[in-house]
Parts: structure tokens; sequence; C-alpha cells
């Protein structure tokens, strides 16, 4: 961005006298880039605008970032003839304890390129995942423009802004990078859309909950070793999925509908899934989930989680007992496609605003239809056809892909006595703030 050419002139304002001025600066450049970095204190940022405005100097861009108490400032500056900002600049610099660079900048306007957003997240990023990350971006021809962090716990992830490149070569070199280190990496085109998601829809079994329904039914039936192993077989897409549910069903017959009271016993929501799903409410969202599983379950679930929409399969029952046999039609991969397009339509939601979550090939077309799809802890075969992959066990991650900070959803629940108290996470080895 600055030519090689370009005068460049760094001062520490608290060790020089009143004849040290940079004389190239102030005879030769109209656009100069001002950087000043201090201990973060009030009124540094409305004394350096008071200098500006009183020299006529125009503001073409500015930046602030403040790290743990270290202020990071650079405006963009257009200067006058008289020059006069860049000595009273220093003036005010030497006065209140500043460091204040100077970068002549060629003054023309830049070309605009296409922007993306990249997220990290792990239980641990170290130097050397960051490093693989930024080398895959600068590798497709990328430039990261910022970076700040979006939580510390109950996973550390940061946001990336990154422009130009070439967004398939970036994806391709993130995807080796999460590989080769025990971290998720996200690439999306920064938009409209990324900031307006509107509807979000989630598989259940091994997404919502800890399990698979029908594998702790399977268990109560005395079937459970060969049920696991078929809906494995299932989820991995090794298998028709339609008549790998109806075989597994059958295997149910006969087991009381109380079993369910029973399972309900047992089946956990996933870690977050709730901060999660109160989360998404707050900020306006509709909730759904479509699930494989059965809706003596599911919809008494949706119930008690507040989510909005549920589909899910129906057993049939006969004198209070399963007949394994599955009423109606079965959600399958397709049947969970067209139920998130029928939401978004009955909604009026573009499918570009919605997120589609899931962990298994029967949810395949609902993370492809969604504007963002996401695999969640999920088989080999639909991490590399989602648009972005979790492998960490907290489902309120999912936020951090959406760019919420965590600082805001903690903000959030403390200002509300009913959530205040609720789903305490454990932060095993957090380092310190």
């Amino acid at each position: 961005m600055v030519p090689a050419q370009m005068p460049i002139f760094i001062v520490d304002c608290r060790q020089i006298g009143d004849s040290l001025y940079p004389a190239s600066l102030m005879t030769e450049a109209s656009t100069i880039l001002v950087t000043v970095n201090a201990d973060d204190r009030p009124g540094i940022t409305a004394g350096l605008m008071d200098v500006l405005a009183r020299t006529g100097a125009e503001i073409y861009d500015v930046e602030q970032i403040v790290v743990r108490g270290r202020l990071t400032l650079a405006i963009l500056v257009g200067v006058g003839e008289s020059r006069s900002t860049i000595s009273e600049l220093l003036f005010y610099g030497w006065e209140n304890e500043l460091r204040i660079e100077f970068d002549a900048i060629e003054a023309k306007p830049e070309e605009a390129v296409r922007a993306y957003v990249v997220t990290v997240i792990g239980a641990r990023v170290t130097p050397q995942d960051f490093g693989a990350v930024a080398e895959a971006i600068a590798g497709g021809g990328g430039n990261i423009d910022r970076i700040f962090r979006l939580s510390r716990y109950p996973v550390i992830s940061y946001e990336l802004a990154v422009s130009g490149g070439d967004p398939d070569v970036i994806r391709r070199g993130l995807l080796e990078a999460a590989a080769a280190s025990p971290i998720d990496v996200a690439i999306q085109p920064e938009s409209l859309e990324r900031r307006a998601k509107r509807l979000v829809v989630m598989d259940v079994d091994s997404t919502l909950i800890q399990g698979e329904i029908i594998d702790v039914l399977a268990e109560k039936a005395g079937r459970g070793p060969e049920v696991a192993e078929i809906t494995h077989r299932a989820m991995a897409g090794e298998i028709d999925f339609e008549p790998a549910l109806r075989e597994r069903v059958a295997m149910l017959k006969g087991l009381p509908v109380s079993v369910f009271d029973e399972v309900s016993d047992v089946i956990k929501p996933t870690p977050g899934a709730r901060t999660f799903i109160r989360t998404l409410k707050r900020m306006g969202m509709k909730t759904a989930i479509v699930s494989a599983g059965f809706t003596r379950f599911t919809d008494p679930f949706a119930r008690s989680m507040g989510i909005d929409f549920s589909l899910a399969n129906t057993l049939a029952v006969e004198d209070g007992v399963l007949t394994g046999e599955v009423e109606g039609r079965v959600v399958d991969r397709a049947r969970k496609g067209e139920f998130l397009r029928e939401l978004a339509a009955q909604e009026g939601i573009p499918l570009s605003q919605t997120v589609a979550v899931g962990d298994g090939a029967n949810d395949l077309d609902m993370l492809s239809e969604a504007g963002l799809g996401i695999a969640f802890n999920a088989k080999q075969l639909v991490k590399e056809n989602a648009d972005t992959s979790l492998s960490v066990p907290y489902l309120d991650s999912i936020l951090f892909v959406m760019g919420v900070r965590r600082e805001h959803v903690e903000a959030a629940d403390a200002s509300d006595p009913e959530f205040s108290d609720q789903e305490p996470i454990p932060v095993p080895g957090t380092p310190p703030i």
C-alpha cells in the first residue's frame, strides 16, 4: 500500500524537543497515514480529532483497536497546504506521551476487492495454527485486514477480515490447515446475507442432542448393537437411508410407548444447545428441528427448548405398543431439504438467509440448500460437502461462525434473570484473561 520511495517518519513524542519535525512530510505529502500507539485512556481519540479539525485536515479512513489496555489508532488524513496538521499532531503527542508514526500515502482511491470472513475456532489456537491459517490466506492471494477475538471460552475463536484473492484456493488451503491442526476454520463471503440470517434449521440426533434416539430405544428392545451398526452406516452414507430406518424400526416392535419417558430422562442436549437456541431467539431468528427420529420425543423436546417448528417420523402404535412400522412419509435426506425450503417460503425468508446444521448423510440436502450449511461433529462425507465444519463439542460455537461475540451472549444472559444461572459451562485449562 505504501510505495517504497515514499517517506516514513516515526516519532516517540515523549522524547522529542521543539526542533525535531519531519521536514519531508511537511513539504511534500498531502495524504498521510497517522498511526498512534499509547496506553489507552479516555480522551486520546477526542484530542487527536480536535487537532485535525483545528488544522483543516480531512479524514479519509479511521480504525482503532485496544488490546490489553494498549491503544492503536490509525487515521488516513488529507492535510492542508500549510502542513500545520503534522506539527500540531507532534505537539499534541508530546504533551500526551504518545508514539506517532507518519506514512506518506499515494493519493489514489483504493480499488474495490472481494471481502471474506475467516473464522478460526479451537480449544487452543497456537502460533503455529494461526501461522498456517495466515499462510493459506496469503497462498490464495488474500490479505488479512483485521483480526479480533470472538470468544475466550468454551473455545477460543477469532474472526479475520480478508480482502482479495481466490476464495477457492484460500478455502483449500484452510481445509489443509484445519486437517493438520486441532482447529476448525470457516470462510464466508462478507455480505449483507451473512449478517442477516433469519432461520436456523437443525438436525436433532448427535447434533442438538447427545446420541441417537433410535439406538437408545434399540437398547431397551435388546437389539442395541445391531441397530447401532445400521445407524452408523446410514449416517456415513454407506447405505440407503429409508430402508435402513424401516429395518431398525422393525426391531422396536413390541416396545411400550411409555419407553419414551425413560428415553427423555437419558437423552441430554448437546453442551451449549440451550445457549444457542435462546441467543438465536433473542436475535429474532426462527428456529426449527428436522429429525429422522420420532415425534414422540422431538415434539416435547422442541416445546421445552422454545423451538418454533418441528418435523420427525411418526411411529405406528397399537394398544400402547410400537408396531415396528413408520406412519406416512419417512423424513429422509430429500424431505429434510424440502422442509427447509418450505419453512423459508412460509416465513418469507430467502434461502441465502438460512442456516442448516447437521452431522449425517441424510442432512446433505438441507446443508446444500441453506445459505450457510454447517457440519457439526459430522461424518467425513458431510464435512467434505458442507460450507463449513465444526468439531468442537459445544453447539453454541456456531454463533461464532455467525459473527456473534461471546461477551454479547453473556451480557444478554446476565441481564435476563430467567437464564442468568442456567447451563454453567466447565472451562478446563482456560487461559488467563
